[in-house]
Formats: C-alpha cells, sequence, structure tokens
C-alpha cells in the first residue's frame, strides 16, 4: 500500500483528510480551540484567505494525520506541513463555498486533486 502511496500520493493525501477526525467540521474545530480561528475563518469567508505557517499547522492539525501523510507520501512531517499550509487555505475555501460548512462534510475529492497538482513532487 505504501508504494502506491508514493506513485499516487494526491489520493493518499485525500483519503487521510476525508478521514480527519470530525471531517472538515472536525478540522476547523482544532483550528479554533488552537488559537487559529481568525485564520481559518478567513479560508471559510468570502474575503482574503490568511496564510497559515507550517509551525502553526504543527500545533493544531492531528499528529497522527500528518505522521501518516508523511509516512505514505514518503517526505518527512515538515515537508507535508510546508506543503500543507499553501494547500489547507485553498481546500477549505473551495469547500465552503457559501461561506458555511455543511454537518459532517468532506472534501470535494476534485478540487483536491486541482489544488494538489504539482505539490509533492507530481507534476502532470
Amino acid at each position: 500500500e505504501i508504494a502506491s502511496c508514493l506513485v499516487g500520493s494526491e489520493m493518499c493525501i485525500r483519503d487521510r483528510l476525508n478521514k480527519y477526525p470530525g471531517g472538515l467540521s472536525g478540522l476547523i474545530a482544532s483550528f479554533q480551540q488552537g488559537g487559529l480561528g481568525e485564520i481559518v475563518a478567513s479560508w471559510i469567508g468570502k474575503g482574503q484567505n490568511l496564510p497559515v505557517s507550517a509551525d502553526q499547522l504543527g500545533r493544531v492539525l492531528d499528529p497522527g494525520v500528518v505522521n501518516e501523510l508523511a509516512t505514505k507520501t514518503g517526505q518527512d512531517t515538515g515537508s507535508v506541513l510546508g506543503s500543507l499550509s499553501a494547500l489547507l487555505p485553498q481546500l477549505v475555501d473551495k469547500a465552503t463555498p457559501d461561506g458555511a460548512v455543511q454537518p459532517g462534510q468532506g472534501f470535494n475529492p476534485t478540487d483536491l486533486l486541482a489544488s494538489l497538482s504539482g505539490l509533492f513532487g507530481n507534476r502532470g
């Protein structure tokens, strides 16, 4: 499974994010509980997306999810967090076009794959 994950890391990342504890709502709650509510709210709202650093993500994301992404993509956690710092604002923004999160909502695979294009060394 890990070998196929290295070849198709976009799918692995999508799967891990879709399995994030509590889905998109759980991800947002992690940011709010970690003191980054203003940042994640900017991604949900219709205005400019505020940036987030890899260090900030490391403090709020479920470490099990980050570690599994690192293992399955063959990268260290710092690289994964760096890529996610660019990716997550876009993903949450696209997942909440109306400025609200639906209960149990996940990430749209098509949007996720489009956002992942060029990340994790997979250039098409």
